[in-house]
């Protein structure tokens, strides 16, 4: 085929030896198959900013945190420059969590780099070499449906547990190949520490999984992993190890007002010492 704009300069620095095919386009990239000497990889190219239609960006992007800190400053205004290190921030973040989701044990295409806009890495296939199907396209019985279900659970978890949340983890950005099921699309994986949406995505991110499977074996329908995988990292009890139940009992217990009161003014009280304090040093001085 034609070799695409973007993948010339790939082409002439010989990361990639030819481009095959499209794959597919989506909202944030269009994938090419391409060979990289005797390797068939995937390519996928970013699309621009202002071609993307990737929703509410932004939310994803919070608490997100450049190391050089004059590029912090230029993304913060959204200069020129700053739109520039923003997109490429976008880029780099899949390649990032490619890396550390993998490291973590969950299954995830292998990256090979990111170039210029464009990310090279592992094509996932099906045991007869052809491109693997996505979760959307595949049928299973309920026995199935459990056992792969309980292996998306588990990654979600250990993603928790390495500080990530996919954030738009559905039917669609799920592959499927003879060892079962793995996870792609990450550029907008959220900080799950930093950022104020993180326990509604994981919740969401739970929830698409289970509806998906759930048609097949309806009885996962009315688990809560999400709830119960939220309340043991908040309280710092999920390890890539913990064995999930899928069970939560919300807790009714109201609120003891009064004691939360008076402790806000016993902290107030002790601050107001505090500084008295300061200033009786500062004046004898």
């Amino acid at each position: 085929m034609k070799v695409p704009k973007r993948l010339q300069p790939l082409i002439d620095d010989g990361l990639i030896d030819e481009v095959l095919s499209q794959l597919m386009s989506g909202k944030e990239a269009t994938v090419y198959t391409v060979k990289c000497g005797n390797k068939v990889r995937c390519a996928k190219v970013y699309k621009e900013a202002n071609k993307r239609s990737f929703k509410k960006a932004a939310q994803y992007q919070e608490g997100r945190k450049s190391r050089n800190s004059r590029r912090a400053r230029a993304m913060e205004k959204g200069s020129k420059y700053g739109k520039s290190q923003q997109e490429e921030a976008w880029q780099n973040a899949e390649v990032d969590a490619l890396y550390l989701l993998a490291a973590a044990g969950v299954r995830v295409p292998e990256p090979y780099g990111c170039f210029d806009g464009v990310l090279l890495m592992e094509l996932i296939t099906d045991d007869e070499g052809n491109v693997a199907s996505r979760l959307n396209d595949v049928v299973m019985d309920a026995e199935q449906a459990r056992e792969d279900h309980e292996i998306v659970m588990i990654y979600i978890m250990r993603m928790l547990c390495a500080g990530v949340i996919h954030g738009d983890l559905s039917e669609f950005n799920v592959l499927v190949d003879e060892y079962g099921p793995v996870i792609i699309d990450l550029p907008q994986a959220v900080d799950a520490a930093a950022n104020n949406n993180a326990r509604k995505m994981l919740k969401r991110d739970v929830d698409n999984m289970t509806t998906y499977y759930g048609q097949f074996a309806p009885d996962l329908l009315s688990s809560r992993y999400a709830e119960e995988m939220w309340f043991l990292y908040e309280n710092s009890e999920l390890t890539p190890d913990t064995e999930l139940t899928g069970r939560f009992k919300d807790n009714n217990k109201a609120a003891d007002v009064d004691n939360v009161i008076e402790e806000i003014k016993a902290a107030y009280e002790e601050e107001q010492a505090r500084l008295e304090r300061i200033r009786e040093s500062q004046e004898t001085e």
